[in-house]
């Protein structure tokens, strides 16, 4: 007769538990840690985009002043200043214009959006 072989204990259902909840707590720690490093990223993207806007406001300000010193080889230094500046708000009332257009024309209503309601 084979003498009986005792079969390896499974762990109880204190063990699993255990086990699941220490899971459950370094699954949270590595979606903290991934969420950090997430931030991270896009804090420093966010970084560059406003020093690379910084610069375009630099930039444009220099092309400005180029354009009036072009002009005053060709006029008075006053007059070429005077019309660049001019020419900057006539940007500026174009644009406030088109915002007004935008803004008066208001927003669709629920009701166009979705049709009022037939198909």
């Amino acid at each position: 007769m084979p003498t009986p072989v005792a079969e390896p204990e499974s762990p109880g259902v204190g063990t699993a538990a255990k086990q699941v909840a220490e899971h459950a707590s370094r699954l949270a720690k590595l979606g903290l840690e991934l969420a950090k490093l997430e931030v991270k990223s896009k804090a420093t993207a966010i970084g560059l985009a406003i020093g690379a806007a910084l610069i375009g406001l630099f930039a444009l300000g220099f092309l400005l002043t180029t354009i009036a010193v072009a002009l005053a080889i060709v006029l008075d230094t006053w007059l070429a200043l005077l019309l660049v500046t001019l020419g900057l708000f006539g940007l500026v009332a174009i644009l406030l214009l088109m915002a007004r257009a935008k803004l008066s024309g208001g927003t669709p209503s629920s009701e166009a959006v979705k049709g009022n309601g037939r198909n």
